[in-house]
């Protein structure tokens, strides 16, 4: 059985193959350092548990090859971004032929009704906007329910995550005082509640009840899942009462799908059965090329509409970006939501991810190791911890240890890539049965090494 002693002497190993198996990368990241900050050109690519970043030289289908020729089997595609896989053919098509035809023009293009069409009939929302990413439509939504309600106040649950929007980069301190966020410090805005951010635990009906009888929630913005601190699932029933006491109380439900739409391809929310007022989606709706969208029900859309009518106003609502809704954008999204957001895609990604889970569960089973797996569509994830978290609080005390870092990086050492924040892997529809028993053959490992 493990312990810190022990963790800390295979995680010693470990550095020094990593060392061994990658020169080239640390050798450019040498070079490179001194003109980024954190030495890499976003600062969040050096949290994976290696001594410095792996420098990708290709990456296709679910395969990344890095600057020494070693490959991986990539199970955090992009954080989502590349969750039908590295540059496939359809994505390369659409990227090329319309490169040729224009990048940006800040005037709708051929590819619109086709977009628009396509994006209420999976989804279910009437009308749309583009933005440049989920974070901008985030942001966007957010100011749009602040302006037709009439209310300030966001509600977010604790250790939320939804992109850099500031008001949702704020945690539960002891004695519960709203903080600035672990993760981003600096980022994150002072005097939250003076700026109308109410935060609540997942899955704590009674205190977000409370909260809504005030009449002073302009919107809740949420995941059906909670996925920033491995994957929190809702209690039975929670979302159908949450979906009720917004209706209840004039609070409008905005459900953030990014990382959700791995349920399928019109987000955990409809699989659920229920409906948001809006919905946000970003990372895979173009295939990786930074886009974002937000839909709105036909109720929401009027209202914003009578809100344009009541101040006059054009396009300055501060609500977009010059690169958003670009020609680019829209053929990207036309080509991957025609071919990749439909059932037939999903099902093998659904059945490969429920062999995913199968074989850590026998893994875990066999060296009794005190883990736990939890699996939402194509998504998988194993927390080192005897039980399942049922809020934030709870799994930000189970992930990000030690015993995640020494796991993260042996993977690393053995050809697999999973998700660097927390223990979260994605099936794509190229992941192969190779690429699962790689991952399989590590995880074992690993595991073998750290139970005996």
């Amino acid at each position: 059985m493990y312990n810190d002693k022990k963790i800390a002497a295979i995680q010693a190993r470990v550095n020094q193959e990593f060392l061994k198996l990658t020169p080239k990368s640390r050798e450019q990241h040498e070079k490179s350092r001194g003109y980024w900050l954190r030495g890499v050109p976003m600062h969040w690519m050096v949290d994976w548990q290696c001594a410095y970043p792996l420098y990708i030289d290709r990456a296709q289908g679910v395969t990344m090859t890095d600057l020494d020729g070693n490959h991986y089997a990539d199970f955090c595609l992009g954080d989502t971004g590349s969750m039908f896989g590295h540059s496939t053919p359809e994505i390369v098509e659409a990227l090329t032929t319309q490169a040729s035809r224009g990048i940006t023009t800040m005037k709708p293009s051929r590819d619109a009704e086709a977009v628009g069409k396509l994006l209420t009939d999976i989804f279910g929302m009437a009308v749309w906007q583009v933005t440049a990413t989920a974070s901008d439509a985030n942001r966007s939504i957010i100011r749009w329910c602040r302006a037709v309600t009439g209310r300030q106040k966001l509600l977010v649950f604790n250790q939320c995550y939804h992109g850099s929007v500031d008001e949702t980069l704020v945690v539960h301190r002891p004695g519960g005082a709203l903080g600035e966020a672990d993760y981003d410090p600096i980022l994150s805005m002072h005097g939250q509640e003076a700026n109308g951010v109410a935060l609540v635990e997942f899955n704590d009906l009674p205190s977000l009840r409370k909260i809504l009888e005030t009449g002073t929630v302009a919107c809740i913005l949420a995941e059906p899942i909670m996925t920033n601190v491995g994957m929190v699932l809702p209690d039975d029933g929670y979302w159908a009462e949450v979906r009720r006491l917004c209706t209840e109380t004039g609070t409008l439900l905005i459900i953030d799908e990014t990382h959700t739409i791995s349920s399928g391809p019109g987000g955990h929310f409809r699989e659920l059965g229920l409906k948001s007022d809006a919905l946000v989606l970003g990372k895979p709706v173009a295939g990786g090329v930074p886009a974002g969208v937000y839909g709105v029900t036909a109720e929401l859309a009027g209202r914003i509409s009578d809100y344009f009518n009541r101040i006059g106003t054009t396009g300055r609502s501060g609500t977009s970006t010059t690169l958003s809704g670009s020609p680019f954008q829209l053929a990207l999204m036309r080509k991957v939501l025609a071919t990749s957001f439909t059932a037939a895609t999903y099902a093998p990604m659904i059945a490969k991810a429920k062999g995913l889970e199968a074989g850590i569960k026998a893994i875990i089973a066999e060296f009794k190791a005190p883990w736990v797996v939890i699996r939402v569509g194509a998504r998988v994830e194993f927390m080192c911890s005897p039980t399942p978290p049922h809020n934030g609080s709870e799994a930000l005390k189970v992930i990000a240890q030690p015993i995640d870092t020494l796991i993260h990086a042996f993977l690393i050492n053995h050809g697999v890539v999973i998700t660097p924040f927390h223990n979260m892997m994605l099936i794509s529809p190229v992941t192969t049965d190779t690429d699962v028993e790689k991952f399989l053959k590590a995880f074992r490992a690993v595991t073998k090494e750290l139970m005996e």
